[in-house]
């Protein structure tokens, strides 16, 4: 059950990152989903809030402004899925 005004979130992560977090999970006999949620859980916790913190940490993912532009595009022309519908 999930708990008291949780929400879902999907992430993406890159095929190198996605078999450590793989290895991880088999070697501590959990599943991948909790492992990846209890790591970014602890990552959030650890995160300092402060603005240009965040800022440098978005600036640090690779591609992620050019994924966001084109967010933008696909969303200004009509090339989205509603969240009813997912």
């Amino acid at each position: 059950m999930a708990e008291r005004g949780a929400r879902r979130l999907n992430v993406t992560v890159d095929a190198e990152r996605a078999a450590k977090l793989a290895r991880l999970a088999e070697r501590t006999h959990v599943q991948e989903g909790t492992l990846a949620r209890s790591l970014l859980s602890q990552a959030l916790d650890d995160t300092d809030a402060d603005p240009r913190n965040v800022v440098a940490l978005l600036d640090g993912i690779p591609g992620a402004f050019r994924t966001a532009q084109q967010g933008l595009r696909q969303a200004r022309t009509g090339r989205t899925i509603a969240l009813d519908d997912l």
